[in-house]
């Protein structure tokens, strides 16, 4: 089956004007122009198959929104190439929009002045969506994301959750099987979200459509993306299943254990001491740190073995910690 989404050796160059300090400096750039250039994707190559759902994550600056604007043919690659649906987004533009979405959480594709409904008729049109086709749709968008409370309202006049939905709908009238989404959920509460993300799981099982998710809320990929692509100074880090990047990148598990009598962790010599770092926070609590490489199942049998064990509580790796981890403390 060929891929939804193929990239090979993506490169993205920005010519920038390196200004001279003071007014002399400006003086001579007016005659004297420097230039130097700044790779902002540097060989990126994807292969997205259809129905997967991808998270494309990185610290700011890291290349995301560059990719997807070359994906989506809003920017020329320097080098490389593009296939998306088969067409190449740069050279097949006009038919090659009827079969993508997408969505930018800082601008929005619908007519400013004009109502929602009115900006969806225009879409319509637009991209030729049957009549009934384009009812149905709405009408399932409605039922999901309320959309008949602002229908009728100027867009200039939404909330920003409002315009998020109204700007997820506006990608989907036309039934693309690939949708971009590029931090959608930025500033929108916390129900809205959960709203989105349900619609957006519902909307890949039902329609099987491909999504590539950037983002810096990191619910979004644990609730949406079995894979995530991790790129940081425009190249790729990592790019496989959620469950690897945690155990490639993941900080130490903790485990809390609850005893049915007191005891003293300095007098129980026959605990697992490899990869396991262990506190005693309470006469009945025991603390353990377990790095990730460690047997946990063995580890728990060792434990109950060993001790009055009551009760047991791990806390996995967070996708947040995962990420911290891997950006070394750049900012997100």
């Amino acid at each position: 089956m060929p891929a939804a989404i193929e990239a090979t050796d993506l490169t993205k160059t920005f010519k920038t004007f390196d200004r001279r300090p003071g007014l002399l400096g400006s003086l001579r750039d007016i005659v004297d122009r420097k230039y130097r250039e700044l790779t902002a994707v540097q060989g990126v190559s994807l292969a997205i198959q259809p129905g997967e759902v991808i998270g494309y994550i990185g610290p700011n600056g890291a290349g995301k929104s560059t990719t997807i604007k070359m994906l989506t043919g809003i920017m020329t690659p320097t080098r490389g190439s593009v296939r998306v649906n088969g067409f190449d987004p740069h050279r097949d533009r006009a038919r090659y929009v009827r079969t993508v979405g997408a969505v930018f959480g800082q601008r929005s594709q619908l007519w400013w002045d004009l109502a929602v409904g009115e900006s969806f008729e225009l879409l319509r049109h637009l991209y030729d969506v049957p009549l009934e086709d384009f009812q149905r749709r709405l009408a399932r968008f409605d039922q999901v994301l309320s959309l008949g409370e602002f229908l009728r309202t100027p867009v200039r006049k939404l909330s920003l959750g409002q315009r998020m939905k109204a700007d997820l709908a506006a990608s989907l009238l036309h039934n693309p099987p690939v949708l971009f989404l590029d931090e959608p959920t930025v500033g929108v509460d916390v129900v809205t979200k959960s709203r989105l993300r349900q619609f957006l799981i519902d909307l890949n099982r039902e329609e099987n459509t491909t999504i590539l998710l950037t983002t810096h809320d990191m619910q979004d990929i644990e609730a949406l993306c079995r894979r995530v692509v991790v790129i940081d100074h425009g190249k790729i880090m990592h790019d496989g299943d959620l469950a690897a990047l945690k155990e490639r990148y993941g900080a130490s598990s903790t485990m809390q254990l609850t005893m049915k009598s007191p005891i003293d962790l300095a007098g129980v010599i026959d605990l697992p001491r490899e990869g396991v770092i262990w506190k005693q926070t309470s006469p009945l609590q025991l603390e353990a740190t377990i790095a990730a490489s460690t047997d946990t199942p063995a580890l728990l049998q060792r434990c109950f073995a060993t001790l009055p064990v009551a009760d047991v509580a791990i806390a996995e790796t967070t996708i947040d910690e995962v990420v911290k981890s891997l950006y070394g403390g750049r900012s997100g």
